[in-house]
């Protein structure tokens, strides 16, 4: 089983829980507060659940915000595969609902410099999946500089490519090079749908999916769509969610993982949406489950024991 490489550096989530989004002029009214890693590191930290060794390709800087990071990192035992960065993290603002629901605000820090420079530090010995979110593609100090490493990794390594809610954002010519090159896109429904121009979950998933290993399409509440040869919808499990934040994450990191260990895409897309419904019902981005809790679930469904169900946590 070898390591997953995230590209895709941390920021610092600063999560307020409101009773409903401001109109313009106005304050929400906010019934708690907490401060905690979140962007790349969330589906580092699912990974890490399900068993399989992370290692950091992103940038992780110096400073308040990136000590923060760097403390969560170590708890979980994720190296970094270069040098701190001078200037501190960024850090991202979540206005976190009460149905779950999630809107952010966010500016970039050290996450989003990266140059030629420090990614030739990067040792690939032993990886054999590479993660990279559309949000790194989204940082004009760092998107070129991915963009060609990514385009150059040997092809015994998996790339997969998560296009992030600023897709509509990214630059067309390196957003194509990164398509071109991905193993696997895992997306929602509204970036399916802009990548392919495909309103049609299923017709999306279907064209994500030409010319590479697979493609995902998070379905939320009707659990996700798998694409190969075919499309195959995958089963949701059932969840009240409380936080939906970093939920479809939490998907592609159990999906990475788990495939890393069986080598089933079934199999790892099933893994998934079962653990991205139970990371809801904890707060914070980064809540991933255990492996012997997800596999409990997934060794009941398995066996017959537990009714069909319809209703899952949004991506």
């Amino acid at each position: 089983m070898g390591a997953l490489l995230q590209m895709t550096g941390p920021v610092v989530d600063l999560v307020y829980n409101v009773t409903a989004l401001p109109l313009r002029g106005q304050e929400a009214r906010c019934t708690g507060f907490a401060m905690c890693s979140g962007g790349g590191f969330n589906a580092m930290a699912a990974a890490r659940a399900a068993g399989q060794r992370v290692v950091l390709g992103g940038s992780l800087g110096s400073g308040p915000l990136a000590d923060r990071v760097a403390d969560d990192l170590a708890r979980l035992g994720i190296e970094t595969a270069r040098p701190r960065l001078s200037q501190d993290q960024g850090c991202c603002t979540v206005l976190l609902e009460p149905d779950g629901e999630r809107s952010f605000v966010g500016y970039p820090g050290a996450e989003g410099a990266v140059r030629a420079e420090n990614l030739v530090q990067i040792d690939l010995s032993g990886v054999s999946q590479v993660l990279l979110s559309g949000y790194s593609l989204h940082y004009p100090k760092a998107a070129r500089a991915l963009v060609d490493w990514v385009a150059a990794l040997p092809n015994t390594i998996m790339l997969a490519f998560d296009p992030s809610p600023v897709v509509h954002l990214l630059d067309a010519d390196l957003l194509r090079r990164v398509l071109r090159r991905a193993d696997w896109v895992s997306a929602n429904a509204s970036e399916a749908a802009g990548l392919t121009g495909k309103d049609d979950p299923q017709v999306a998933a279907k064209v994500l999916a030409q010319d590479r290993q697979g493609a995902l399409v998070r379905m939320g509440g009707d659990g996700c769509l798998l694409a190969q040869e075919s499309v195959q919808p995958i089963a949701p499990h059932a969840v009240d969610p409380v936080d939906t934040n970093g939920a479809g994450d939490t998907h592609i990191g159990s999906f990475l993982a788990e495939l890393s260990h069986h080598g089933d895409p079934l199999r790892a897309a099933r893994y998934a949406n079962i653990a991205a419904a139970l990371s809801t019902l904890r707060q914070g981005p980064a809540t991933p489950p255990d492996r012997n809790a997800v596999e409990a679930i997934f060794n009941d469904d398995k066996a017959g024991q537990r009714p069909s169900l319809n209703q899952e946590t949004r991506s």
